[in-house]
């Protein structure tokens, strides 16, 4: 296999398992074809549900892992044993941030209310022309076809542009997503290309 492009990918996905042992599959299936390609994993930190099974395979694989997580959320989303290095934050905004700035690609797998919004954003990142790193969309078992309907119908509406809506690289299998992600070239129009994931905050003074 050919030396891939990315170093460290960022994997957003639910601290639930899911019903369904597909999702779980899948989630390992990910981890063992980004150990295959010599890439790193950088994710949200939690050492439960899909996102414990990535990480766990990622790790297992050699492969240095990074989880990036509130100091909020490390009581409720670690558990049992985390795996290489944890790198804690001060909120959700920061978190996001820290994840894209260390990763050179995004993948989403299912997951509840977080994964999607942390998808979109990313997508929304991408349209700006805040960054041009590739968006990919694990579709286990057709898991997103509801979002994929209602993105072709603000497509249809007027509200998303059709170069826009190909900002989003779709696959059912690890394997095939990952060919894709390799041979994405960003072609979609920008927004605001001087635009940036940091916040400025206002510097204390004591």
């Amino acid at each position: 296999m050919r030396e891939s492009r990315f170093k460290r990918i960022c994997v957003f996905c639910g601290s639930s398992s899911g019903r369904k042992r597909s999702y779980q599959d899948a989630a390992i299936e990910l981890g063992n074809e980004l150990v295959s390609r010599n890439i790193d994993l950088v994710y949200g930190g939690g050492s439960i549900g899909l996102m414990g099974l990535v990480s766990q395979a990622v790790y297992d694989g050699g492969r240095h892992v990074t989880g990036v997580i509130p100091k909020t959320l490390m009581h409720r989303e670690i558990s049992g044993v985390t795996v290489g290095e944890v790198m804690p934050v001060a909120d959700m905004h920061q978190r996001k941030a820290e994840m894209a700035r260390q990763s050179d690609a995004f993948i989403a797998l299912p997951g509840g209310y977080g994964t999607l919004e942390e998808l979109l954003e990313v997508i929304t990142w991408a349209q700006l022309g805040i960054h041009n790193k590739p968006v990919g969309l694990l579709n286990v078992d057709g898991y997103y076809n509801s979002l994929l309907t209602f993105i072709d119908k603000a497509v249809e509406e007027g509200f998303i542009s059709l170069s826009a809506r190909h900002i989003i690289v779709l696959a059912p299998t690890a394997k095939e997503l990952m060919e894709k992600l390799e041979e994405y070239m960003p072609y979609h129009d920008r927004v605001a290309s001087k635009l940036n994931w940091d916040v400025d905050r206002p510097r204390r003074s004591f």
